[in-house]
This record gives C-alpha cells, structure tokens and sequence, in this order.
C-alpha cells in the first residue's frame, strides 16, 4: 500500500492505473479549461488566519447538511462513468462513504444502478437527477429513487446542453471503451483494470439500459442519449419535478444571484454553488468566487453548498468559513477511486478530513460551526468588479 498524504498522491496513481479517456473524462474541462484551472487557483488567492494560544482539545469537523449528520461538512459528488473508473465504483465510494459518515451521490448517468448501490448499502444515499425529454422515463426514474428510499432529490440545472470536452471527443470516449488501435493499445497497459472489469456488475449506464423503451444495449444508447438531455428545462418543470419527487430537494449548477433567488421561489432545501467542475460554460467564474454573491441575495433562507474545486481540507475550511453550509468533492474521490477502488475512496475522505480538523486547530477553531470569515484573509476585489 502506498503511502498517501495528498489528494495529488491519489492523482497520480488514478493516472498510471486507469485507461486514459476515463482519466480524461475526469481531469478535464471544456472549451480552453479556464473555469476548470480557476476553480482551483482561486481559492490559493485566499489565506488561512493561524491563531495560537487556543485550547484546541475535543475538536470535531460532524455537522448537518439538509438535516443529515455528517462526519464532516463534505458530500461525493455526482459523477459519471464512475464504474468505468474502477469496477463497480459506485458501489465501491458508496460503501466508502456509508462508512465514513458523509453522502453519497449517485449520477443519472452512473454504470451501477439505483437498485445496484441500494442492494449494496445499508443507509439512505442522495440521486442526481438530469431531466431528459422523455417525460415518462423521468418519473419512473424519480419512482425508482423513491423505491430505493433515497434521502434527496439533487437536480442538475446546468445541463441542458453538453459542454464540449476536446479531450473526450478525440478519446472518443463511451461506455464500454471504442476499441480502436489507440484504444486497445492503452488499455494493454492497463491489465489490473482491465480484469476488473472483466468480473464487474456492469458495464455500460445501468439507469438506462434496460429501462427505457428501444435501448436495451449499448448500440442505440448514444443516439438516445445525445437527443435527451432538455434544453427547456425552465423553474416551472423544476417546481414540477420537485412536486413529484416530495422530499428534499438539492438545486446543482447555480452560480448568480438570480438563480439563487428563483431556487430559494421554487422552495429548494438547498443549492449547490457549481459551475460542473469547469466542465459547461468555459470563462465563467470559479465556484469559491461566485459564493459571497450568492450568500448575499439568499442569506440563511436557504442552506448553500458548494461544489468545484474542492482538492483539500483547507479548500473546505475556506468554503465553510466563507459562509457554505456544506461542500463536495468529485475528483478527488474519483483520483482515489481510480488508484485503489473504495480504499482509495477512504483514503482520500481521510486525507480531507485530516487536513480539515489540523486547519481547524490551527486556526483556533474547534467546530465547522465556529468557522466565519474572521478565520480568513481575503484579497481586496476578491470577488471582482465584474460590469454585467
């Protein structure tokens, strides 16, 4: 077993031991990268303020994210193609955050299935969902959540239309891989993963192949895909969506004032700050920047997470200590995924969560709850002069 001290540690293993178009599905953003770069330099910009001289026994980082106890203040993100990063890697990080005590979030466009990761852990976990232009494929989605008493609706707004991901078209990237010379010449390297996968539940999108009429395999599965995801997705179809999902309701994707505001009309329980990782809208602002405005126009009428960026436990206290309520990880989950399937996982929750509660300490800070701005050292015009 490797030692691992960093989320970069996992990085680099992920690197070496998974094919490279799932390496580059996951470190990757759209069009130029500059939203996916600025996620992460951004919150360099910002400064821990150490203060000493504090009783820093009887630490904790638990807190509650929509009412949930949390070991600490972070969930897994969404992610796609996660069991084509490790066999059955969402049952592998499920399991690893059921242990842990965090949520787990599972993607419409996941390998395993709702039912999969059901049969598969003990506690409730959270499904995102992706609205697709078959209205009854939705509700029997949704329905299927229910059945598998997930906790939390998390709709993704910020998907209407694919971004483009330069590294993902010349991979040519799918599910299962294409097996062109390129591709097979990588995957040769790649034996360990390879025979994975070889003895893994599945391998192509178990939420959709079998359940929606006329794709029942991989080979009409692009075609539907690519049609489905619904440009017309308004507030009134969010505000039905959530009608009929009837429990807690996690809005993803907002990231102006404005938006934060309809969320807040439309009744969400919270919403995430999100730009997809850098993986949309190429040139708008990281996550940790947007996140000051947006408390502003909601306050503490709505609970406000943040996803984007997240690579450490510093990252987190910068977050929380900015005003977030909770946070997100999905690559540095999938880094660890990658590199050593769910003992990866934990190794990166552990890495997180130490980094977390030593910040803590040294800031003087013994709870999430005591974090605040007063922890920090934030660059004049941090947030910008932005003209709209």
């Amino acid at each position: 077993m490797p030692v691992i001290t960093t989320i970069d540690d996992l990085k680099r293993l992920h690197e070496r031991r998974v094919p490279r178009m799932f390496y580059d599905y996951a470190e990757s953003g759209s069009w130029t990268e500059q939203t996916f770069r600025e996620n992460t330099t951004d919150f360099e910009q910002i400064r821990l303020r150490q203060r000493v001289a504090v009783d820093m026994s009887g630490r904790s980082t638990k807190t509650q994210m929509i009412g949930q106890d949390v070991a600490m203040p972070v969930a897994l993100a969404p992610v796609g193609l996660t069991g084509m990063q490790h066999a059955d890697g969402e049952i592998k990080a499920a399991r690893a955050a059921e242990a842990f005590g965090v949520p787990f979030t599972l993607s419409t466009m996941s390998i395993n299935s709702i039912e999969d990761v059901a049969e598969a852990t003990t506690k409730p976990f959270w499904f995102q969902l992706y609205t697709m232009r078959d209205d009854d494929y939705v509700a029997r989605l949704i329905q299927r959540a229910k059945d598998a008493k997930c906790s939390a609706l998390v709709i993704t707004l910020d998907l209407q239309i694919l971004g483009q991901r330069h590294k993902d078209l010349k991979n040519g990237l799918s599910a299962p891989p294409k097996l062109t010379v390129k591709t097979l010449a990588n995957l040769a390297t790649k034996w360990s993963w390879g025979i994975g996968m070889m003895g893994a539940k599945r391998r192509s999108f178990g939420n959709i192949v079998g359940h929606v009429h006329g794709v029942d395999d991989t080979a009409n599965l692009g075609a539907w895909t690519a049609e489905q995801f619904d440009p017309t997705l308004d507030w009134r179809k969010i505000a039905k969506l959530k009608e009929q999902w009837g429990g807690k309701v996690i809005l993803k994707g907002i990231l102006d004032a404005d938006d934060a505001r309809m969320a807040l009309k439309v009744g969400a329980d919270a919403i995430i700050v999100s730009n997809h990782g850098g993986r949309q809208l190429d040139g708008a602002i990281s996550s940790i920047r947007a996140l000051p405005s947006i408390l502003e126009a909601v306050g503490d009428q709505i609970e406000v997470h943040l996803d984007s960026g997240i690579r450490s436990g510093q990252d987190v206290l910068k977050a929380m200590a900015m005003g977030a309520k909770g946070t997100y990880i999905g690559r540095a989950f999938i880094y660890g995924l990658g590199a050593m399937g769910q003992a990866g996982v934990t190794s990166a929750l552990e890495v997180i969560h130490k980094e977390l509660d030593l910040s803590m300490a040294l800031c003087g800070e013994t709870s999430v709850a005591g974090l605040g701005k007063h922890n920090l050292l934030i660059p004049k015009g941090f947030e910008g002069d932005w003209q709209p």
